[in-house]
Order: structure tokens, then C-alpha cells, then sequence
């Protein structure tokens, strides 16, 4: 599938309801099957909601940035400065466009962004740890695994209702060039 050159913007609160179903639409239920990047098989129950999405939008030194290709929300990911490095996080991808490339758009725009604006030198995510395929793609993209694990939020409905005990979160570092 071809995809349209993305428009990258900041998030307003106005895009919080479609950027909430966009989120719970990658990684949630039976529309997240379309994709690759599902997590359907070891969470349920929401990924994100309304009020964790407009946190991220009003967060000093964070931005979420909106991808839009025609006019209409595709994907987005969260951005935020932490001193030394940037996170990276909340990056969805509309099911259906995922594996055409657009992935790979949006975090080259999102380091470059780091790199260039903020001037850091490194972008760290954290990835639940049983997802091999999501850090196989991140490692194709020059992520490296640090072994460094925090704790999942069980108990915590906000982030899913898991459906194994061993989830934990890893993180991933890129030295950004």
C-alpha cells in the first residue's frame, strides 16, 4: 500500500477522542489484529484513555505528535525531553497502514526532532519485554536492549488487564548520530 508524504504536528486537546481510538485501535482488541503490533494476546482492556492522552499533550517539555497523511490522523508517538536523552513512546499506527514503511518514517522524523531541536544525543523507549517481534523491529532500527527491566502496572486497569504474570517493561536505547 502506497502511503502519502506524513504531515507531522503537535497534538491539541481537541484530537484527544481520535487519538485515544487510534491508540486502542493498534495495540487492543479485534481491530488491532489488522496490524503487527497488536497486544491483544497478552493485555485487555484499554491501552491508553482520554485523560492519559491529554496529560502527555499539556506535559512540559513532552509533545505528542499527530502524523497525518491527507488530511486524516494515521499514527502518532509521544516525544519527551529528559535531560541527557529523549523518550520515545505511545506510537501507534492505523492496523491497516502498518508494514508499508510508515513506521519507519515517523521515527526517523521523531529522533531527528530530538537530535535537532532539543540536542540530545539519545532516545530511550521501553518495550514489554515478551513482545520479540516489536524489539526485533526496533533493533533493525538501531535500538539496542539493556536488560534494564521495570515492573508492568498490575492491578493498574489503566494500562490493560494482563493475561500472564510475566510482563515487565524493557529498555531500549539508540545513540541518536
Amino acid at each position: 500500500m502506497d502511503i502519502a508524504a506524513p504531515a507531522f504536528r503537535p497534538a491539541t486537546p481537541d484530537d484527544v477522542p481520535a487519538l485515544v481510538a487510534l491508540i486502542e485501535s493498534a495495540y487492543r482488541g479485534d481491530s488491532s489484529r489488522a496490524g503487527w503490533t497488536t497486544e491483544a494476546d497478552i493485555l485487555e482492556g484499554q491501552r491508553t484513555d482520554p485523560r492519559g492522552v491529554l496529560e502527555v499533550i499539556e506535559k512540559p517539555d513532552s509533545r505528542l505528535v499527530a502524523v497525518e497523511t491527507d488530511g486524516e490522523l494515521v499514527a502518532c508517538c509521544q516525544l519527551e525531553h529528559r535531560g541527557e536523552h529523549a523518550y520515545f513512546g505511545m506510537f501507534a499506527v492505523r492496523p491497516e497502514l502498518q508494514g508499508a514503511g510508515l513506521g519507519k518514517m515517523i521515527i526517523a522524523e521523531a529522533e531527528r526532532f530530538a537530535r535537532d531541536e532539543w540536542g540530545v544525543a539519545e532516545m530511550h523507549m521501553t518495550v514489554i519485554s515478551v513482545r520479540e517481534d516489536l524489539i526485533a523491529w526496533y533493533e533493525r532500527r538501531g535500538y539496542a536492549r539493556t536488560g534494564r527491566m521495570s515492573p508492568f502496572p498490575y492491578g493498574d486497569e489503566r494500562f490493560g488487564l494482563p493475561t500472564r504474570d510475566d510482563l515487565q517493561f524493557e529498555l531500549l536505547t539508540k545513540k541518536l548520530p
